[in-house]
């Protein structure tokens, strides 16, 4: 395979993955229009054991051995905590606010991938960290909206549980044999059972669904759970944890627009300086740096050879 074709698989897949966080800026909206109030781990629930219980039934694969306890990791970091500190968080902030505060998530995921997979964050990406914080700085802190701080911790808690999922799911990749769908499934369930009793003791009996809530648990379930992570799997274990924590940042640039533009949110001028500066870091943290571009082949010619010479970061461009 030769460098252009890895470098366009490559750039595929990020095209692809990031249409899981364009599609996660759409949650706030929908949460705040068409749930039920004040409910964030039922909402959390409906969006995720659903989803996952019928991508069970369509792969027919449970975890086993060590992938138990790994599939239950992942799912209460990924889906567990995740989703109730993000619904919380849209509950009690603006759905711009709520969303640019994931924008924190490439942070953490740096620091983390320093640790855990021995990805030396590089000049450029933590670069790219500082300026999409700036941005997220800009659109929470120069607003004019009202700052619920409950609102705002749950949200920065909710990028750091993310950050370290997205992290660990690199780390221990999938089992032979198993696609990203059944990974997928096993963090769902794994994620929605960590839920039911939290919200059965926190929030009691379930509410009365009308139609309108009905429709938006349902896009939530399939769009916004089912298949958008079924995608954010699938380009973790192609591309490296750090870059695909930078597309992230597309998910409050997505939540903003939506909220200005179907919910009539104002944006001041510096909010909106702020988003553009989130969405210029998410394209400057998918910039390789110099020494993979200059050491993506060996000059052996075997391919096998030329492959054990592709650096970490593009390891998983040569099985696309």
């Amino acid at each position: 395979m030769t460098t252009a074709t890895r470098s366009t698989g490559y750039a595929g897949t990020l095209a692809l993955t990031a249409l899981t966080p364009i599609v996660w800026g759409s949650t706030y909206a929908v949460t705040t229009e068409f749930l039920p109030p004040d409910r964030p781990l039922f909402t959390a629930l409906m969006r995720a054991l659903p989803a996952g219980v019928l991508l069970l039934a369509l792969t027919r694969v449970l975890p086993h051995g060590k992938w138990l306890g790994r599939a239950a990791v992942l799912g209460v970091l990924n889906i567990g905590a995740f989703f109730p500190l993000l619904f919380l968080a849209a509950y009690r902030l603006p759905g711009g606010v709520a969303g640019v505060l994931g924008a924190v998530v490439p942070m953490f995921a740096l620091g983390l991938a320093a640790v855990l997979l021995a990805e030396a964050p590089t000049r450029r990406k933590v670069i790219a960290g500082v300026v999409g914080v700036l941005g997220v700085s800009l659109v929470v802190l120069r607003g004019t909206v009202e700052l619920d701080l409950l609102g705002v911790i749950a949200g920065l808690a909710g990028a750091a549980s993310m950050g370290a999922g997205t992290v660990l799911t690199k780390k221990w990749g999938r089992p032979d044999g198993i696609g990203p769908l059944a990974m997928t499934g096993w963090q769902l369930t794994a994620g929605g059972l960590f839920i039911v009793p939290l919200a059965l003791l926190i929030e009691g009996a379930p509410p009365a669904l009308d139609r309108e809530a009905v429709g938006g648990y349902l896009y939530l379930g399939i769009i916004g759970t089912a298949l958008a992570y079924w995608l954010w799997v699938r380009g973790i274990s192609r591309v490296s944890a750090t870059s695909v924590s930078f597309l992230g940042l597309l998910s409050p640039v997505s939540a903003a627009v939506i909220g200005w533009i179907a919910l009539g949110q104002a944006l001041t001028a510096l909010q909106i300086v702020g988003l553009g500066i989130a969405l210029a870091a998410t394209v400057f943290g998918q910039m390789p740096s110099k020494p993979v571009e200059a050491a993506q082949v060996s000059p052996v010619g075997r391919r096998g050879d030329a492959e054990r010479e592709v650096k970490p970061e593009l390891v998983s461009v040569a099985r696309i």
